[in-house]
């Protein structure tokens, strides 16, 4: 009898486990699809009200961007950034290719490409094509990026 009661407490312990881990991984497809989501808007509002206040509006105060060789801290100092004039007539596009999540389901990362368009001096459009890495964090049910 004393057989059979480990074997049903183990088949527990089993259960709760498998359970927690399927719960886990849930939270981690959910925080996954929210990230993907966070992305799109982050891009539709670029497209729609400009660089400055999608980076603004997306950005946690503590973010960091890297742009040249120059590392912007927060988000009063990005603001600042993208107030410069030849950022109103510049097209960002852009669309994750990747996400992950750590197993805390409230960071994670993104990477894919991006294209930006500008005018140069002669009116000519010049095009731009790189690959970006954004790693989000969820803070008060909404993700920010930290990193881009």
């Amino acid at each position: 009898m004393k057989r059979f009661s480990n074997q049903i407490k183990l088949f527990g312990l089993a259960t709760l486990l498998f359970i927690g881990c399927q719960s886990n991984q849930e939270k981690i497809k959910i925080s996954k699809q929210e990230i993907l989501n966070a992305e799109k808007d982050f891009a539709a509002l670029c497209a729609k009200d400009g660089i400055e206040k999608a980076f603004t509006t997306f950005a946690d105060a503590d973010a960091t961007i890297l742009r040249g060789d120059r590392l912007l801290k927060g988000k009063i100092e990005i603001a600042k950034y993208y107030t410069n004039p030849k950022f109103k007539a510049v097209t960002l596009q852009w669309s994750p290719d990747f996400v992950d999540v750590g197993n805390s389901g409230d960071l994670g990362y993104t990477y894919g490409h991006y294209t930006s368009i500008s005018t140069d001096s002669t009116g000519k459009k010049v095009e731009h094509k790189g690959t970006f890495h954004t790693i989000w964090k969820k803070r008060d049910g909404k993700w920010k990026f930290v990193w881009d």
